[in-house]
């Protein structure tokens, strides 16, 4: 008498035949391989713009130095510093942007002076309505 061995065919398969997927992805992989350099890529017209005819406009520097007074500095002119009181600064940065309304100015002041100082006066020159006010800051070097 031989004893024959059976398998448990009531069990679960817990395997998946990835072969097939494979081949998928294989062909697909050429199929994108072969394509690809045929595809042209999209092309855009950009609008051109001629050359500026105008130079860009030097900006004015408010100064404002340690013992909290101020100075106007034109460096379109001659970039020397003309000591000025806050109505002196707003009525000549009002002037030059009148002349020409891209003027922008901008605040440089000694790392000594009080944030407030520095506030103040950019308060002054906005509620004056002097427009493109920024700030000038220097770059440390490594």
């Amino acid at each position: 008498m031989s004893y024959i061995r059976r398998s448990n065919n009531n069990r679960p398969i817990s395997q998946i035949n990835v072969v097939p997927y494979i081949d998928v992805m294989l062909v697909l992989l050429v199929i994108f391989m072969v394509t690809a350099p045929l595809m042209n890529p999209g092309q855009i017209d950009l609008p051109s713009v001629g050359k500026s005819l105008a130079p860009p406009v030097a900006p004015l520097e408010v100064v404002i130095r340690k013992d909290a007074t101020l100075a106007l500095r034109d460096r379109s002119r001659n970039g020397r510093e003309l000591p000025v009181s806050r109505d002196e600064l707003v009525a000549l940065i009002k002037e030059k942007q009148t002349a020409n309304a891209e003027q922008p100015v901008v605040i440089t002041a000694d790392k000594n002076v009080r944030y407030e100082d520095v506030i103040n006066v950019m308060n002054v020159l906005q509620q004056q309505q002097v427009k493109k006010v920024g700030l000038l800051v220097q770059t440390k070097s490594q």
